[in-house]
């Protein structure tokens, strides 16, 4: 195993620990099991699952090692040079989806990869990111995710969160419903800094970002009142999750192309969730203000929202 890869891959284990530990003590009943495997064609992986928190419905924290001879086309939609050449990759994704209506789902992931070119050079490169999905919309939740995923990515160049920020715009939008996921936040892949060292520093940044950017809101929404009518909601909207991940998510894709555990990958889908069909929410309803005011992208950090925050105290 090259150096690079065995320090990702310790980082992500660190950072696995830590929010296995983190997501108990703020659920306070529900356990992760930690599920150890092996992977035949080469590689090995852990899978953290939680089920039936007293905040948390279902959650997720998988790390994966995989390596092989030849790289899954989900893996070189912009190095198709490197086809079918062999690979190595370690990862780390999250997805907690909270029991209550009012507190968003989230996904978090980081990943690292390193290949050949057919003229034996080694090539590496870094992807991942996160992004909230919430059912009810709150401004403050939506400035703080925001500027959080700012100041992680800040002290490498003030170009970054806007452009990863658009990235994450583009990427969870779920074409054939012309609708996006939810608020985004970070997206990035085939990233490489200015060396290695630098890359792996921003990846972190990422990592120890990412709860400092959630805890807050579920604590803040997990005891929220709510009725059957707002579950319902959740359930639907969760289908729009289920949606994406099943058609348009990368690390789903190429976990299914390079032979990953199913049962692991596909942990990111919601436990429960419905399709209603032909489903408009009534006018002037918390629902249809979802629609209307938080999924279209924005700038969050704009001054109209900043005048909020500072206005509200938030």
């Amino acid at each position: 195993m090259l150096l690079e890869t065995q320090a990702v891959r310790d980082y992500l284990l660190i950072v696995q620990e830590n929010l296995c530990l983190a997501f108990e003590e703020l659920d306070g009943y529900g356990k992760f099991v930690r599920d150890y495997w092996d992977r035949p064609q080469g590689g090995n992986g852990l899978t953290c699952a939680m089920s039936e928190g007293a905040v948390i419905e279902k959650a997720g924290i998988n790390f994966s090692h995989a390596y092989g001879e030849q790289l899954p086309v989900a893996a070189t939609q912009k190095r198709p040079e490197l086809s079918g050449m062999p690979f190595v990759v370690v990862g780390l994704s999250l997805i907690i989806h909270p029991r209550n209506p009012y507190a968003p789902t989230t996904h978090f992931n980081l990943r690292f990869f390193q290949s050949k070119q057919p003229d034996n050079t080694v090539v590496w490169w870094f992807g991942g990111g996160f992004d909230l999905t919430p059912y009810y919309g709150f401004l403050e939740d939506c400035i703080h995710w925001h500027q959080i995923a700012k100041n992680a990515c800040d002290p490498f160049g003030e170009t970054l969160y806007p452009r990863f920020k658009q990235w994450a715009d583009e990427y969870f939008y779920l074409k054939h419903r012309q609708e996006h996921r939810g608020i985004g936040g970070l997206f990035f892949d085939d990233l490489q800094l200015q060396d290695f060292s630098t890359s792996f520093d921003f990846i972190r940044s990422i990592g120890d970002h990412f709860s400092l950017a959630y805890l807050p809101l579920l604590t803040r929404r997990k005891d929220h009142p709510y009725t059957e009518k707002q579950r319902d909601f959740q359930c639907y909207r969760r289908g729009r999750y289920a949606e994406f991940n099943l058609i348009y998510d990368r690390g789903t894709l190429f976990g299914l192309q390079w032979g990953g555990r199913v049962e692991s990958i596909l942990i990111s889908l919601p436990p429960k969730v419905s399709w209603s069909y032909n489903f408009h929410p009534a006018s002037g309803t918390e629902e249809a203000r979802l629609y209307e005011e938080f999924l279209a992208p924005k700038d969050w950090l704009g001054e109209t929202v900043q005048s909020f925050l500072k206005t509200s105290g938030a």
